[in-house]
């Protein structure tokens, strides 16, 4: 789970709540989110196939419980199915295969244990990845596109709000209340758009990118098996997608520094 995405919707919603605790019940109102929520629905429906829509969910999942894998760790992976591919050959790999958690990881593996041509398989992965991509910018447009139907549809309850406020100026008293209900659904609006649909719109695209990296290191390091690459060069070779700010802190970590050995002092 990923815990930042929900605690910022939630501290989001819970520090608006504390703003006007004392008057919470004045920023309630249906009919203004039916206007704002149902018309930017409506909206989406009419853009998109109910197709994309429905599967919007299941992208959605990504920016709540999605935890992406270790690139190192995938690395070390890899490295270590080339030293054992190096010393028992292709066909030791089979054994390896069931025990695979990462489902693209095991199923290409599973082709170069199979025999698959290696362009072949090449084309098949990067295909692969090209469909997952177009996948989830679909799920990014999606709500990209309901971040700009809300505060739409909240103007549109704006103005519905001030034309019945407008036929009630003969009594000022309802001037007032009928301002507030009118501007309420902008308020709505706005909301659902840059506390809702705007962020997962955006931690869906970062969520993209880490799963796409993974994959092209997952191709990468395969097709270096299937051509029998030494493992020390597979590992240098996959450490070059990730990262240079991450690739430098891990060998910081990990390299230990020499210090400067200090001079003899000169004879006079």
């Amino acid at each position: 789970m990923d815990i930042t995405t929900i605690f910022g919707i939630f501290a989001g919603i819970a520090l608006l709540v504390l703003a006007v605790k004392r008057d919470i019940t004045l920023f309630f109102n249906v009919p203004s989110l039916m206007i704002t929520f149902g018309g930017a629905f409506a909206a989406t429906l009419i853009n998109y196939p109910l197709r994309q829509v429905l599967g919007v969910l299941r992208v959605t999942r990504k920016a709540f419980f999605s935890k992406p894998m270790d690139p190192y760790s995938v690395i070390d992976m890899l490295v270590g199915l080339s030293e054992k591919a190096r010393r028992e050959g292709i066909l030791a790999l089979d054994h390896e295969v069931p025990v695979i958690k990462d489902d693209f990881l095991r199923r290409s593996l599973q082709s170069v244990v199979d025999g698959t041509d290696r362009e072949v398989l090449k084309e098949r992965l990067e295909k692969e990845i090209a469909y997952l991509v177009e996948r989830h910018k679909q799920g990014q447009e999606i709500f990209i596109s309901m971040g700009t139907y809300c505060p739409a549809f909240g103007m549109v309850g704006t103005l519905m709000g001030l034309i019945m406020m407008l036929y009630q100026l003969d009594d000022p008293k309802k001037v007032g209340p009928g301002m507030a209900v009118a501007i309420i659904t902008t308020f709505y609006g706005s909301l659902a758009a840059y506390l809702l649909c705007i962020p997962v719109a955006g931690k869906l695209k970062v969520r993209s990118s880490e799963e796409v990296l993974i994959k092209e290191v997952v191709v990468e390091g395969v097709l270096a098996i299937h051509s029998g690459e030494a493992p020390r060069v597979i590992g240098e070779k996959l450490k070059a997608y990730i990262a240079p700010r991450i690739s430098k802190s891990k060998q910081k970590e990990s390299i230990p520094v020499e210090e400067p050995a200090q001079e003899a002092p000169k004879k006079t």
